[in-house]
């Protein structure tokens, strides 16, 4: 059995932007930084830099949440940061062996796992939308109302990520690839018998929300690297033109980065 993994990123605004996306013999790691709004939130950029190659040098072998606190451990080292004030990023990572597949988020990224008999699964965690619920709600609603991504946007935006931030790497919150090694052990991990799996789209939120509003993840997983890219393409065309106030689609921002891998099996 052979294996294809193709994949497209496109940045919501100035390149590189904050995604990052790499392989290895075995594995696909994808990370989303979360983007600042506020003082408090320093810029992602470097620090995806940093864990990806931390990541990519562990991710093989070994248990993969002591994978993950190792590359945490040594880009917390490299950058100098501290708990609390550091950038941030999501964790999606595939790990494709001889009988096993283990699938991993940690954040807001999703994975969706093609099985037999047309069957998928799903890996995404969801604990940050549990977190300043009122303030999510409140700036959702103002787009869907028509306010658009002006000022008052911006200041929802700022309040949202000050309310979160005290539940930032808690229990009872969220956790999320910052400068608290500890959040490796929140890794969700799921594993399923190598004999089961067709395919698997790995998504930053900003493609994944239009997979999810096109209900197309499994058409994706057929796509080789220039379709990948069109699609993208074409979703950040309907933000620009169909929705650019986030009217029909409530977003933080009209364009996000958005990165999709896929890795699928073939036949010899």
């Amino acid at each position: 059995m052979g294996v294809i993994v193709s994949a497209a990123s496109l940045p919501g605004g100035e390149p590189p932007g904050q995604d990052r996306w790499g392989t290895t013999s075995r594995s696909v790691v994808v990370l989303d930084g979360a983007t600042s709004y506020s003082p408090e939130a320093p810029p992602a950029d470097e620090y995806v830099d940093v864990l990806l190659d931390a990541l990519l040098r562990r991710v093989d072998d070994g248990d993969l949440r002591e994978q993950l606190r190792a590359a945490l451990v040594e880009t917390v080292e490299r950058l100098g940061l501290t708990p609390g004030t550091a950038p941030s990023s999501t964790v999606l990572v595939l790990r494709v062996g001889d009988e096993l597949v283990e699938v991993a988020a940690l954040g807001d990224s999703t994975a969706v796992i093609g099985l037999q008999d047309d069957m998928t699964a799903r890996v995404s965690d969801d604990r940050l939308d549990e977190i300043a619920i009122e303030q999510r709600d409140a700036y959702r609603r103002a787009l869907e109302q028509g306010e658009g991504y002006g000022e008052a946007h911006r200041s929802r935006l700022r309040e949202l990520q000050r309310s979160e931030r005290p539940s930032r790497n808690r229990s009872g919150g969220y956790w999320i690839a910052e400068a608290e090694p500890a959040a490796a052990d929140e890794l969700i991990v799921r594993t399923f018998p190598r004999s089961t799996v067709r395919w698997v789209v790995l998504a930053t939120d900003g493609v994944q929300k239009h997979l999810d509003r096109l209900d197309t993840w499994s058409a994706a997983a057929s796509l080789g690297d220039g379709d990948l890219s069109a699609l993208i393409r074409d979703v950040q065309t309907w933000e620009t033109e169909t929705d650019p106030d986030g009217r029909r689609l409530p977003r933080s921002k009209r364009h996000d980065d958005k990165t999709v891998v896929v890795w699928r099996s073939v036949d010899p």
